[in-house]
């Protein structure tokens, strides 16, 4: 594809494209990548399964490097459709090990058998939970961060409003990579980046159709609707050149700004929608180390 990261090129064809017409048949096929790759190393931290509970009850995964203060909330991409903690395991054993903070990852309810506000519930519950146990692992509850990748960033970003516009859990920064945040597809990027690898318009449009089922989007459905960012806690915004949501990514950053709120945006050139996992490749690891730096445990 023109304008692909020469490192990146070669992975292109491997790529194939998300068919979200029938999601229940894709789990299998989006898991195979993840069950292929090699464990990753968790000689030092701890990893640890648990159920929070709550109605109904949310299941966890606890990555916690030795001496972490900090804990990222992080939610698995997917189009609100796809995955678990088990596909999630390498991406939030690796920022555990890069941050030093303790990771959780959230196994949120999947549409469209469970559509919003299903996947945002349960990652508020989580939030509380954490904030409510932080002693318990010798967390600080002031270092309590929200996190996801594609559509598990939009979550990530509308807990940070909920939890604004209910005075707590407090959140001290929201990690948003390739986020999804705007259902209406209106963006340059959303209406032209129409055969990028893994990710294209109709994956976006079919995710959305998935998640909101009959809701009408609210900001909390797709925080790029909302009108007031005042009071959210400081991003970092990654945003792929390739990707029909870097122009969403991009446009929420100066509202955040306008409002007051510290931002950090990083629009990665030559990357596409799910390239970060490529690691081999120079621009994903200098992406990795700065989505870990945002959140540093110690």
């Amino acid at each position: 594809m023109a304008g692909t990261d020469p490192e990146l090129e070669a992975f292109v064809p491997f790529f194939v494209r998300l068919d979200l017409t029938d999601p229940a048949a894709e789990r299998g096929r989006y898991a195979e990548p993840a069950a292929a790759r090699p464990a990753p190393d968790t000689s030092a931290p701890t990893v640890e399964d648990r159920t929070v509970p709550v109605g109904p009850d949310v299941p966890v995964r606890i990555h916690r490097p030795y001496g972490a203060r900090g804990a990222v909330v992080s939610m698995h991409g997917g189009g609100w459709v796809l995955g678990d903690l088990d596909t999630e395991h390498h991406w939030a054993a690796r920022i555990a090990a890069g941050s030093g903070a303790t990771v959780i990852s959230v196994g949120y309810r999947l549409a469209p058998g469970h559509p919003y506000p299903a996947a945002l519930d349960d990652v508020h519950a989580v939030l509380a939970w954490t904030a409510g146990h932080a002693a318990e692992p010798g967390i600080d509850p002031a270092r309590i961060a929200v996190g996801g990748h594609s559509s598990g960033a939009g979550p990530a970003a509308a807990v940070a409003l909920r939890a604004r516009d209910r005075r707590g859990p407090a959140v001290c920064c929201q990690l948003l990579d390739e986020a999804a945040l705007d259902d209406r597809q209106e963006t340059w990027s959303a209406r032209n980046l129409t055969g990028t690898p893994w990710s294209d318009r109709a994956t976006v449009a079919a995710a959305w159709r998935h998640y909101l089922g009959s809701t009408p989007a609210t900001p909390y459905a797709a925080p790029a609707r909302a009108t007031d960012l005042s009071g959210l806690p400081p991003a970092y915004i990654a945003a792929a050149e390739l990707d029909p949501n870097r122009d969403e990514d991009i446009a929420y950053a100066p509202g955040l700004l306008r409002a007051g709120v510290c931002v950090e945006l990083h629009q990665w050139p030559g990357t596409f929608h799910g390239s970060p996992a490529l690691l081999s490749a120079d621009v994903s690891r200098r992406g990795f180390a700065e989505l870990t730096w945002p959140c540093a445990g110690r």
